[in-house]
């Protein structure tokens, strides 16, 4: 993912939040024929994601850095999964809005039946789990050799992306007690039951 970014701008944030939050279901940055998202500029602005359990099949991970609309350059490591589920996902985002302070995004589902995901990268500062059980794992595989799961054909062709450097694959993972801290998501496809957004005075993240 060749990304890049800026500070939140409420004025804009405004007027794109709906159509955003109905297309990227929660997490996915996904084009409306469900076809995987192309680089694009990462917004700077982190946000936390929470889920009680994700499981996912066909996993590769490397490191890389994002770049934002503003030239600042983030290191993360990128996650990326053939197919993901996950139950009681929480996506909270904080904004700032000039003259009234700040404000917490925050959108939820997956209560009642999982949320799915196909092709999805994940760009992270933090992770962290309870418990991750993975199955056919190679650590320390080259970048450029990673098989079991996908990258992003376009970090493939970014300056940042080292073919021979330290990278991880598995078969698939379970993790419980999820939480992280992203710079960007995408998805080829991204479906989450019971999707609900709400806009809440204060700092609230996912708990």
């Amino acid at each position: 993912m060749s990304h890049h970014a800026g500070r939140t701008r409420w004025r804009r944030f405004a007027v794109l939040m709906v159509p955003s939050v109905a297309v990227s279901a929660a997490l996915g940055i996904a084009m409306a024929q469900g076809a995987l998202a192309a680089s694009f500029l990462v917004s700077g602005q982190r946000f936390h994601i929470t889920a009680d359990t994700l499981t996912a099949r066909g996993i590769g991970m490397y490191g890389m850095v994002d770049v934002s609309k503003d030239g600042e350059h983030v290191p993360v490591l990128v996650t990326g999964a053939r197919h993901v589920t996950i139950d009681r996902l929480c996506q909270s985002v904080p904004i700032d809005i000039p003259g009234l302070g700040t404000y917490t995004l925050k959108l939820t589902g997956g209560q009642e039946r999982p949320v799915e995901a196909s092709h999805m990268f994940l760009d992270a500062t933090f992770e962290a789990a309870g418990q991750a059980d993975f199955e056919d794992l190679d650590i320390g595989i080259a970048q450029g050799e990673i098989s079991k799961g996908p990258i992003n054909p376009d970090d493939r062709s970014s300056r940042f992306f080292d073919p021979s450097g330290f990278g991880q694959q598995a078969e698939s993972v379970r993790m419980t007690d999820v939480r992280v801290t992203a710079a960007a998501v995408s998805a080829g496809t991204f479906n989450v039951p019971g999707m609900r957004v709400r806009i809440e005075e204060g700092h609230h993240d996912c708990g």
